[in-house]
């Protein structure tokens, strides 16, 4: 449970929180058929490939020559995702408001024509659904903070496998979402919101502390 690799899929998983992911996945999966959705979720996965791969090739030189320490990349993550996390953990934000309004338009529009086609799904691949949806900031500080610690290519690689395990993950969880959309209920989906408020926001905690305590530790030793 030590390898770096490892222990950068579990961060991801963990930060990502597919059970959130889905629930802010179902409003937008909504007006797409199968096909669609599937075709969405591999793109997703690529995005969301390129992006770790970027972060852990790449990312750290990046942000040496930005002037930006990996600690207060986390620590504005953890902000970052608590402020998404916590009206999701009351309730306030969320799939639960996007189906209420949903579920009420069509209550409005039972006797209304049908409505147009879907939006090109190209044009909400790369915004919102892999930024900021599915990845963001702090996803890009542990892929930058787990190949600091890489002292090998080797070690580079094993990373890269678990960047790829996680883009995976993420397709898979967009293309369920597109099967639970056509059966959850309101209810389901507060509750899903609920849970994922509390994990996101537990996560953005841990992230805050981290940040913090890696920023005042680099201080005092300076």
């Amino acid at each position: 449970m030590t390898h770096p690799a490892l222990v950068l899929f579990l961060a991801l998983f963990g930060l990502y929180s597919p059970v959130a992911a889905l629930a802010s996945y179902l409003p937008i999966v909504r007006p797409y058929g199968g096909g669609q959705v599937t075709r969405l979720a591999i793109g997703l996965a690529v995005n969301v490939a390129v992006f770790v791969l970027a972060a852990l090739w790449v990312g750290e030189p990046l942000l040496k020559l930005l002037g930006i320490s990996t600690a207060a990349l986390t620590a504005t993550g953890g902000i970052a995702l608590a402020y998404a996390a916590i009206p999701l953990m009351r309730g306030k934000a969320g799939a639960v408001e996007e189906l209420e309004k949903l579920q009420e338009q069509e209550r409005l529009q039972e006797d209304a024509p049908p409505p147009g086609p879907p939006p090109d799904p190209k044009t909400i691949l790369f915004t919102p659904l892999s930024f900021p949806l599915t990845v963001g900031g702090t996803t890009f500080a542990f892929g930058v903070a787990a190949s600091a610690e890489a002292s090998t290519v080797r070690d580079k690689l094993a990373l890269s496998i678990a960047a790829l395990c996680f883009a995976a993950v993420t397709g898979l969880t967009l293309y369920l979402s597109g099967h639970v959309q056509r059966r959850i209920s309101l209810k389901g989906a507060m509750l899903l919101d609920r849970v994922a408020g509390i994990l996101l926001t537990a996560i953005a905690v841990i992230l805050l502390a981290n940040g913090f305590t890696d920023l005042v530790t680099a201080r005092l030793g300076q």
